[in-house]
């Protein structure tokens, strides 16, 4: 049995990569490659195709939940499920971190409201800013007031949960990332994405680009490397194991 510090991360997959980009692998390996773990430090369970969640959150050092191309307004089985799973599971103080749909998936869990953006579909290369608020923050407390990251979505965080700290916010999104206590995070933007991801995403979702106002090739120029995003989910891993040791 692994030692409490070293107990395995769960990655809760909600969906799949848009099939031009499949052969890099599903989004647990991008998650596991840019949070630093190695392949027997992480069970995998895929959701959305009906696997079932372990018993018992607390056997797990942090949980990391991935994107999706579904919507949390949809209400599905596997998500409202899941949903449920993550509700125990915070309220048991297990570190959390979610990622696009897994941020907006937290804050439905919590009680936060979610739904489409009035801003239309957010895309690209963006600029993340900060609030005050982050300074303290475990995860972001040392990182510059603003930084590239990547995104794509059209759904967003419309309420946070109550008692949830809003880190960050872009041109286009209030709420890009939020704390909720001291163990539960979920950012909009994908901090597992690599340049090759977000451009084949933008190629990817071209048309909806153009129906919200936007040239997919001006965004696709747009696109840069975020070393500062890509750090935040080592900087999870770290403090995840703080957590469960302390």
């Amino acid at each position: 049995m692994n030692p409490p510090s070293r107990a395995p991360f769960l990655i809760v997959e909600t969906g799949q990569p848009v099939p031009s980009l499949k052969r890099h692998g599903r989004f647990p390996h991008w998650i596991r490659v840019a949070a630093g773990l190695a392949e027997d430090d992480v069970v995998t369970v895929n959701v959305e195709h009906g696997e079932v969640l372990p018993e018992h959150p607390q056997a797990f050092a942090g949980v990391i939940i991935s994107g999706s191309a579904a919507f949390v307004t949809e209400r599905q089985e596997w998500s409202e499920r899941s949903a449920e799973w993550l509700r125990k599971a915070a309220a048991e103080r297990v570190p959390m971190f979610g990622i696009c749909y897994g941020h907006q998936l937290l804050a439905h869990t919590l009680g936060g409201q979610v739904d489409y953006n009035p801003a239309g579909r957010e895309s690209g290369t963006v600029t993340i800013n900060l609030h005050p608020s982050a300074s303290e923050d475990p995860l972001f407390g040392d990182m510059p007031v603003t930084f590239p990251a990547h995104a794509t979505h059209l759904q967003t965080v419309l309420q946070p949960p109550e008692g949830a700290v809003v880190l960050a916010h872009s041109v286009q999104d209030a709420c890009h990332a939020f704390r909720w206590g001291d163990h539960v995070w979920g950012v909009q933007f994908h901090p597992e994405f690599a340049t090759h991801h977000m451009r084949g995403y933008v190629e990817a979702r071209a048309d909806c680009l153009r129906k919200h106002g936007y040239s997919p090739r001006e965004v696709a120029r747009g696109v840069s490397a975020a070393p500062q995003s890509r750090q935040l989910l080592r900087r999870f891993v770290r403090h995840a194991r703080n957590h469960r040791a302390s």
